[in-house]
């Protein structure tokens, strides 16, 4: 089916969840398998720079969780690890052209493209890495998060899984941005391309993000601009119980779009002490 014709149905499946388990939720097999094997997005780019998220392939994701049971997956006698879960993991890196270090998990229904390392990290369904991304030790890509080209999730990052509401927007990391260590990223923020994030930066929905390049400071939310510097911070807010530092994240600089991106990282870094 094309896109419409699967939108169709699994909105109909939605209203009918009872059909799910038979055969008209095949239909949510060939979502979760156009997912796994990164024909179809949870969210995509428009030409303007703006993102659209496919609520209904998020529907389709739950749904295949109604439409699965819990089994052994491998031998849980054997010698090679084994998952009670509903989801298989993903095998074929040889085919992807991907790079696996063990125990780094993939679960079935994600897209890994060519040249991505996965270290001992976990990656899980509905999520989009796109070319030569390196997922670093510990880190953890979650549901539906959309991973750029060329992006460092150094160790310890957690993306976030925005699965549900459908409606909402998955967290964006996109094309050459740098994650630094112990970083959170969730509940749907934007990362724009080229961006740094130095070590310890936590960015939610409700996160200040506090531009302090200019004469007077300029706070946002939900979106870190294109080639912005970020370390983190703290704001003073004051309780019943008195004052006290709340985090926030702090943009002190911005890469230079002239140099190349390594370059330009090393001088972010020199001129602009982040830790990494």
């Amino acid at each position: 089916m094309n896109e419409d014709a699967l939108a169709r149905a699994i909105g109909e499946l939605v209203e009918a969840p009872s059909r799910v388990a038979g055969q008209d939720g095949g239909v949510i097999d060939e979502v979760i398998e156009a997912l796994d094997t990164g024909t179809l997005r949870v969210a995509g780019p428009n030409p303007d720079g703006t993102w659209t998220t496919n609520a209904w392939v998020k529907q389709a994701i739950l749904l295949y969780f109604r439409r699965r049971d819990v089994e052994w997956i491998g031998d849980p006698l054997g010698a090679t690890p084994a998952y009670y879960d509903k989801l298989p993991i993903k095998r074929n890196y040889e085919a992807l052209g991907v790079r696996c270090v063990p125990p780094g998990v993939a679960r079935y229904g994600s897209f890994l493209a060519r040249n991505v390392i996965l270290m001992p990290g976990y990656v899980n369904i509905g999520a989009y890495v796109d070319e030569g991304t390196m997922i670093d030790t510990w880190a953890t890509v979650g549901s539906c998060a959309q991973i750029g080209k060329r992006v460092h999730l150094s160790g310890g990052v957690g993306i976030g899984g925005v699965l549900e509401p459908a409606q909402a927007s998955p967290v964006i990391i996109e094309d050459d941005a740098f994650v630094g260590s112990r970083c959170i990223v969730v509940e749907g923020v934007r990362v724009e391309r080229e961006a740094v994030l130095g070590a310890g930066v936590v960015l939610t929905g409700s996160t200040p993000i506090i531009d302090v390049r200019g004469a007077a400071p300029v706070t946002t939310k939900g979106r870190i601009p294109a080639r912005a510097v970020v370390i983190p911070g703290t704001i003073p807010k004051r309780f019943p119980a008195g004052e006290y530092a709340v985090p926030c994240a702090l943009i002190i600089g911005e890469r230079s779009a002239q140099t190349d991106r390594k370059t330009s990282l090393t001088d972010a870094l020199r001129d602009f002490g982040v830790s990494v």
